[in-house]
């Protein structure tokens, strides 16, 4: 008796080798030219793919089916970060200060396995799949902001979805959530203006790095005191940078930070609030300021039908077992922009294991995958596209 073997069982090796040759050659956003060119050669290897370039480090591979439904998008992201690698693998990076701490390698590699199957079951698929591997998901503006707004992918497409692995859930977990999933992340740039001077004689001086510290403590406030305990809002001064030297009280301090959202009209809001914080302190001291507040990505917020749809896909795919509901994360993802045109919804695959020491945080030197999530991730693409694309 013949026994039929699992297609993504059988696909696990060349899952692997596809994550491996991505994980050692990482480009930064805007500049994945090879990462692009290696993504295009592997799916020109696949019949039954339209493969395009819709921007110069982006790839579209369309797959028209042999039966009516809908128009499905699948999104994977491609982009490095800039960062030294710290693992000792094999397969560690071998471009200097770029790394694949993200899992951007994983998420290439599923949708390429995603696409080889659907590729060879052209005939049982319903409607045309779109699968965009995507560029510059970690800089802002973002790719998905570039695709959505100046090429035609979005048109006609009538649901949108993709995946991310996390380090911080078990491997082959699937997590799905409806409604507000991850925050809008704004960035804020403030510049303290004082006096500077001999540091023996801080009398004669404005220190701005006193004011600076104190601005730090006082917009803690703004969460704390100034929003509601149940609507979500962080304020992180991630940077601080002033003086030269231990005996001269600079003129100037610079901060950077994260303004991290939900909810469209505390977004609008915090700028507001934030810069009331500065202007009083500063006022309050005689310094000066300069403040800007720089729009990040729009919060992904999952709509509820797909969602839906997905968790059901998931307890047939994986099992009850292996699902959770996802709770929301403060983190963001361009993937949003894709939400603005369609209808779409973002989950989450558990990729950590103490086995694969894949349990580092994301974006860490150490970060890396178990590379069992891989096969999780092409039954869960892949059911969402078979699934979703049926005529409703």
């Amino acid at each position: 008796m013949t026994q039929t073997v699992d297609p993504v069982t059988a696909l696990r090796e060349q899952l692997v080798a596809w994550r491996r040759h991505l994980h050692m050659h990482p480009e930064v956003g805007f500049h994945e030219h090879e990462t692009a060119a290696y993504i295009e050669a592997e799916l020109r290897k696949m019949p039954g793919l339209t493969v395009s370039r819709p921007t110069e480090t982006s790839v579209l591979a369309v797959l028209r089916g042999g039966r009516p439904g809908r128009t499905v998008l699948l999104r994977a992201d491609i982009d490095a970060l800039p960062m030294e690698e710290e693992n000792t693998f094999e397969y560690v990076s071998q471009n200097p200060g770029a790394m694949h701490a993200c899992g951007h390698d994983g998420h290439t590699a599923i949708l390429l396995g995603v696409a080889r199957l659907l590729s060879a079951d052209a005939a049982n698929v319903s409607g045309e799949v779109r699968m965009i591997f995507q560029h510059a998901e970690e800089i802002g503006p973002g790719g998905a902001e570039e695709l959505v707004m100046e090429t035609a992918l979005m048109e006609g497409v009538d649901v949108v979805t993709g995946l991310h692995l996390n380090s911080q859930l078990p491997v082959g977990l699937v997590a799905v959530k409806p409604g507000a999933f991850m925050a809008a992340p704004d960035t804020i740039h403030i510049t303290i203006r004082g006096k500077g001077g001999h540091g023996a004689h801080p009398e004669e001086t404005v220190d701005p790095i006193a004011v600076g510290a104190q601005v730090v403590t006082n917009l803690q406030h703004v969460v704390s005191r100034h929003v509601a305990a149940l609507d979500a809002l962080v304020v992180s001064v991630t940077s601080f940078h002033s003086g030269t030297t231990h005996n001269v009280i600079p003129d100037t301090a610079t901060m950077m930070g994260t303004v991290r959202t939900f909810d469209a009209g505390l977004r609008e809001r915090a700028p507001g609030m934030i810069e009331r914080v500065i202007k009083g302190v500063c006022e309050a001291h005689g310094a000066g300021y300069e403040f800007r507040y720089e729009p990040g990505y729009r919060p992904v917020i999952n709509t509820d039908w797909v969602a839906e749809r997905l968790r059901e896909i998931a307890l047939e795919t994986v099992g009850e077992g292996h699902y959770q509901d996802a709770k929301p994360t403060m983190g963001g993802e361009d993937f949003s922009a894709y939400l603005q045109k369609a209808p779409g919804a973002y989950f989450n695959v558990g990729s950590g294991s103490d086995e694969a020491d894949s349990r580092w945080p994301h974006h860490h030197p150490r970060f890396t995958l178990d590379e069992a999530s891989l096969e999780t991730g092409v039954r869960m693409l892949r059911a969402a596209a078979l699934r979703l694309s049926l005529p409703e």
